[in-house]
C-alpha cells in the first residue's frame, strides 16, 4: 500500500492582535489625513475628534459618522444615519462581514449622503 502525503500551503486565516491593532491604526490615521485633506480641497467642513481608537467625524449639519475598534474581535466598527456596519481585515482590505463593500468606498458614501457634499475619504 502507497501512502500519499498532501500538504496545503493556506495563509494564515487569522490574524494576532498587534497585526490587528497594526492595520486599525492605519486605517484611523488615513481616516485623519482624509479630513484634513477634504477640508483643504473642499468647501465640506468637518471635523474630526479622536479618542483611543475611536474617530467621532462631525459634519458642518452636526451629523456624526463614528468609526470605533473593537479590539477582542479584530473588527472596525462604522456607525451612520444609514446604520452599524462591521469590518474585517481581509485580502488586504477592511471588508464589511456581511458582503456589503469596503470600508472606505463606504465611508465615503455615507459621508457623501450625511454632508450633502461629494466626500473621497
Amino acid at each position: 500500500m502507497t501512502k500519499i502525503r498532501i500538504t496545503l500551503n493556506m495563509s494564515r486565516i487569522v490574524m494576532t492582535d498587534l497585526e490587528f491593532l497594526d492595520t486599525a491604526e492605519s486605517l484611523l490615521s488615513r481616516i485623519e489625513t482624509s479630513c484634513d485633506r477634504i477640508n483643504d480641497e473642499t468647501d465640506a467642513d468637518i471635523d474630526n475628534q479622536r479618542v483611543g481608537g475611536m474617530i467621532t467625524i462631525t459634519f458642518s449639519n452636526r451629523s456624526q459618522i463614528i468609526v470605533n475598534l473593537q479590539k477582542p474581535l479584530h473588527e472596525v466598527w462604522l456607525a451612520a444615519k444609514s446604520g452599524g456596519y462591521h469590518y474585517k481585515f481581509k485580502d488586504g482590505q477592511w471588508q464589511d462581514t456581511k458582503g456589503e463593500g469596503e470600508f472606505f468606498e463606504n465611508l465615503s458614501r455615507f459621508g457623501t449622503q450625511q454632508s450633502g457634499v461629494a466626500l473621497k475619504f
